[in-house]
């Protein structure tokens, strides 16, 4: 009896399941800890182990591209249809800080499998997530019998996203020519649960900035001068408490300029998760919710842009009483932007309210760092239709749709390469990215090797884009 296509690639990732694995295990037993310069061999070391491996993977072209910081991995695999879309998969080889006595039950750098998990710091972040694309590449190769992929193939795996991925929008815009694509898939991120198989269509925008308030030229008598002359820190305490109305909207005018506002069918699909508030207020050790009046706490966290306070401070901090007007306050900002919004007229908007909030006799000034803009792919793009189908087919049940609070590189490909940025990962929460025992879900990793193997043929059958 002859085998599905779908059986047929569950059968190849079945007979080759235990030397993955085994790849898997090598690569994970190199320390690429970016934030550590001890390390800046280990880093290099598996920028070289991956390209080798994607050599002998098939992929032609497997090249280590150095930067000023740590190297980046660059592999091309062209289709040999000049109608064929063409694919950058994006991950990072780099690795979080990890140490036994951090609380591990074994030693971080060397995997092991207890039950159905495998245990290393970068099992699920990002290495294991990375590594699935290898033999979902070939399965998609053996069932099909092409000798190439359907999509022009392209990946970039970087060095320092645990650093901050401080090189990697110049690296993105030094190669933009070999890194050209239709669409980018982001393999370096998560599903809601084992249970619950999950796509994510959009991730927030970053910008932080530090407002430091300037007074008397040095902390003065607040007996004789206090209630004559401006106080910067009462200024900043005002500062802060203008940021945002009764209803927690932010009050800065022309925060919301463009924001793309969230369809009645995406609020019906965050809707359909099977969403916990107490147990996410336990995650949050909070134990109250809070936030823009009208919104669910998952609109909130993924879909609106928000203005926080990470910081403030002036005066006098240590033990007793000091009865001074201090001379300097300051505090710190960030805001996370969603589509739609754009950093630098958000920085124009942050500077002329402030302006406005400090009083006479105030001196401010203001400091923002690098902006991360905010990516959304909609709901009906035809390559998030691909990764859709295809991740339905390999987990056999519908797909949902989440988006990312937080943020990350993924918006400098699509605003260097002008592709929309689609997400396909498998780790769960409880793979403890960054903390001791980081691990991934074997079954779900196989997943991932499953969905990778369809989605190729997809994209290409189902999707032409204009030049």
């Amino acid at each position: 009896m002859s085998q599905t296509p779908d059986s047929a690639v569950r059968t190849y990732i079945e007979q080759h399941r235990a030397a993955f694995l085994d790849d898997l295990a090598a690569w994970l037993r190199i320390p690429s800890v970016s934030a550590q310069p001890d390390h800046a061999p280990d880093v290099r070391r598996s920028a070289d182990w991956l390209a080798a491996k994607l050599q002998e993977t098939g992929f032609p072209t497997a090249e280590v591209w150095q930067t000023p910081g740590a190297p980046a991995v660059f592999a091309e695999w062209p289709s040999g249809d000049p109608d064929a879309p063409t694919v950058l998969v994006y991950g990072h080889h780099d690795v979080q800080p990890a140490a036994r006595e951090d609380g591990w039950n074994s030693d971080p750098f060397e995997p092991v499998v207890r039950g159905n998990r495998l245990y290393a710091r970068g099992a699920a972040d990002d290495k294991g997530q990375v590594f699935f694309h290898t033999l979902g590449v070939r399965a998609h190769l053996a069932v099909t019998g092409r000798t190439a992929p359907a999509v022009n193939l392209k990946l970039l795996i970087e060095g320092e996203e645990e650093s901050g991925s401080p090189h990697f929008r110049a690296l993105v815009e030094e190669r933009a020519g070999r890194l050209a694509a239709d669409a980018v898939i982001v393999s370096d991120t998560g599903m809601w649960s084992e249970d619950t198989p999950t796509v994510c269509t959009g991730m927030r925008g970053l910008a932080e900035c530090e407002i430091r308030l300037h007074g008397p030229e040095q902390d003065i008598h607040s007996g004789s001068f206090g209630g004559a002359v401006p106080n910067p820190a009462t200024a900043a305490a005002r500062l802060v408490a203008a940021l945002h109305d009764e209803h927690a909207r932010v009050a800065v005018p022309g925060f919301y300029d463009g924001v793309v506002e969230l369809t009645d069918r995406e609020r019906e699909l965050f809707a359909e998760l099977p969403f916990d508030e107490e147990r996410w207020l336990h995650t949050a050790k909070s134990t109250a919710l809070h936030g823009e009046a009208g919104y669910s706490t998952l609109e909130r966290i993924w879909a609106r842009p928000t203005a926080e306070v990470n910081g403030i401070g002036g005066g006098y901090q240590g033990p007793g009483s000091k009865t001074v007007i201090p001379s300097a306050a300051m505090v710190k900002l960030s805001f996370r932007l969603v589509a739609g919004q754009d950093p630098d007229h958000l920085e124009k908007a942050v500077r002329a309210w402030a302006a406005e909030q400090v009083p006479a006799g105030i001196r401010h000034e203001i400091d923002f760092g690098p902006a991360t803009r905010p990516c959304l792919t909609p709901l009906d793009h035809p390559a998030l239709r691909s990764v859709v189908r295809a991740m339905s087919r390999a987990f056999q049940e519908p797909v949902r749709f989440t988006r990312e609070g937080g943020s990350g590189p993924a918006a400098d490909l699509q605003e260097v390469l002008g592709a929309p940025v689609l997400f396909l990962g498998i780790s769960v929460p409880s793979d403890g990215w960054h903390a001791p025992d980081e691990k991934v879900e074997l079954d779900l990793l196989l997943k991932g090797v499953e969905t990778s193997a369809y989605l190729w043929a997809d994209l290409a059958r189902n999707w032409r884009p204009a030049s």
